[in-house]
């Protein structure tokens, strides 16, 4: 039976690294666009297969199954409310970037502000790469195939060798499709692999419910709707993961930078080869993330309907199921599309790493004036190095107390409010200095730091809806008090055509109605039953909250009209010396 699995995981895997060797044949890998953006090539489906790609991983299809395993449908938060922050980007910044003609994020920041700013965020984003993210993808990903492929029972291997083994092969696979093929390598196996993925994924679901019907479909779905309500309610209490009123803020900001500034995501869209393709892709993206719920949220209920209390380590509930509900010879075919999304995760991670610290680091500081093929020389070395880094830092995870992932999700908390910050200030004000983003990333830290030792049970995702208006408070403020001499002048690089998708509003409007359906359908006015009483503090957060939000539009709004006064006082400029500033 084992040799079936592995079988057919091989044939599927090579598949893949057929088909993105075929279609990246033509693709110019010497200079910097090619390379790194894929020679500004990809389409809307590519897009948003390789977006999707990127964010899944193991550490998300089990994490989540295994949350809502132990909690209730509240997790689904994370899936469903994410297109908020993708239409955001489709509208409001995706045009700008595209219009800037920018390979990286610290590249606009570096416009806007200094090159200073741009090195201080790319580190970040660097650390919190190398430190949290791709080891945690591996050891995740080490644990998941280990269940599939029974490698412990097989080899009598320890769990250290396992991981540092699986980590090994996923860490030589992924960084072979970034240093040979660059992005668009990346880009096709996640188009091929991102239809795998939910045809496996739902496959899943299905399955289960035909077990929890005793072999009948519509019997598991009667169960599943009837045995525990309370299981299904995604409105979250104050003591949840996800409380409700944090829907409406500390979510959405980290969503907001998770789906609009962080590079290893919106890499793929700076790719597009215009602004339709790019706004397809990412509303696609959007619409595919309200679905998700059914394989990365409705196993782990099944599971637990399933299974009872009886499984000890949520994060074990669905490798369990998959390997209780799947036929044999569709065990191998499902674990090559999970390896699938463990490597896009690793090596899309890789390529955004290798673009930051190349662009961003070693082109101004080292080597200026370098040819492209230098650039991308270097780039493939760094990658090497850092994936050499996260495959032997893999395996030290299993000595990190329990709970581990979730506090280092909790410490990308540290730096993600001031980006999303930076990168709004930037383009919607003129005179805000470069000294503005530094202070901000001070102030951040140390109110963040203050809140785990002053608050420490308290969830980061309240914390983070007052940390976003704070940083731009603290950004406008630096602004009032010391603005910026000249006024920014956005950089017009036409790159790519930015006309935009004729059908992206009623597409993005269909998106919203689908999100709200779900929610009143997994709630207590739909099938859903609250085993609690929701605090009336919650209404005094959510209320608090928007009104700070609202001081810090205000404020915005007050300082841009004081300093643009200032500005129609000034000598007038021509635009072409405008554009030259």
């Amino acid at each position: 039976m084992v040799w079936v699995i592995f079988a057919s995981f091989i044939i599927y895997t090579v598949f893949v690294m057929w088909f993105s060797w075929y279609k990246t044949r033509g693709t110019d890998l010497k200079s910097s666009d090619g390379y790194f953006l894929g020679g500004r090539s990809l389409s809307g489906i590519v897009i948003a297969s390789s977006m999707i790609l990127t964010n899944l991983s193991t550490e998300q299809i089990v994490g989540l199954n295994g949350q809502a395993y132990g909690e209730s449908m509240v997790v689904m938060a994370w899936e469903v409310t994410a297109p908020l922050a993708l239409i955001f980007l489709a509208f409001v910044l995706l045009p700008r970037y595209l219009k800037t003609g920018i390979t990286t994020i610290p590249d606009f920041l570096e416009q806007r502000f200094d090159m200073r700013t741009k090195q201080i965020v790319s580190v970040l984003f660097l650390m919190g790469y190398a430190v949290a993210y791709l080891p945690t993808i591996l050891y995740s990903g080490a644990l998941v195939l280990d269940s599939i492929f029974s490698i412990s029972s097989i080899t009598n291997m320890s769990p250290f060798m396992i991981v540092l083994l699986v980590s090994v092969a996923i860490g030589i696979i992924g960084t072979s499709y970034v240093i040979l093929g660059g992005l668009k390598a990346t880009a096709m196996s996640d188009t091929i692999n991102g239809f795998g993925l939910i045809i496996g994924g739902l496959l899943i679901p299905f399955l289960g419910l035909i077990a929890l019907g005793g072999g009948n479909v519509q019997s598991g779905v009667d169960n599943l709707l009837n045995a525990n309500p309370s299981k299904l309610n995604a409105i979250g209490f104050h003591d949840s993961s996800v409380p409700w009123v944090v829907l409406f803020a500390g979510m959405l900001f980290n969503n907001l930078f998770y789906w609009t500034t962080n590079q290893s995501i919106v890499q793929r869209t700076l790719a597009a080869k215009n602004l339709a393709e790019g706004q397809k892709g990412v509303l696609f993206a959007g619409l595919v993330k309200v679905f998700g719920l059914f394989f990365l949220v409705m196993p782990g209920i099944i599971a637990y309907l399933l299974y009872g209390n009886t499984i000890s380590n949520a994060d074990t509930a669905y490798p369990t199921l998959v390997v209780d509900v799947l036929p044999v010879a569709l065990s191998g075919l499902l674990a090559a599309v999970l390896f699938g999304a463990i490597m896009s995760s690793f090596n899309n991670t890789i390529n955004g790493s290798m673009t930051l610290f190349t662009m961003d680091i070693y082109k101004p500081i080292f080597k200026p004036n370098a040819d492209e093929r230098h650039y991308v020389k270097a780039g493939r070395i760094f990658a090497a190095v850092l994936a050499t880094v996260s495959v032997v830092v893999a395996p030290l995870i299993l000595y990190a107390p329990q709970g581990l992932y979730a506090y280092l999700q909790e410490m990308f908390g540290f730096y993600n409010m001031p980006i999303i910050a930076m990168v709004i200030v930037g383009f919607f004000s003129k005179r805000v200095p470069a000294m503005a983003p530094k202070i901000a990333i001070l102030v951040h830290v140390v109110v963040y730091a203050a809140s785990k030792v002053i608050i420490p049970d308290i969830n980061f995702l309240y914390v983070l809806g007052i940390l976003l208006p704070l940083n731009i408070f603290v950004m406008l403020i630096v602004g009032r008090l010391q603005p910026r001499e000249t006024p920014y002048v956005m950089k017009e690089a036409n790159v790519v055509d930015l006309t935009p998708w004729k059908y992206a509003k009623p597409f993005s409007l269909g998106i919203v109605v689908l999100m709200i359906a779900v929610y009143a359908f997994f709630s207590p006015i739909g099938v859903a039953e609250a085993n609690a009483e929701y605090s009336p503090w919650m209404i005094v957060y959510l209320v608090g909250t928007l009104a700070f939000i609202g001081a810090a539009l205000w404020f915005w709004r007050k300082t841009n009209k004081k300093l643009d006064s200032v500005e129609d006082n000034s000598e007038v400029i021509p635009d072409e010396e405008r554009k030259t500033v």
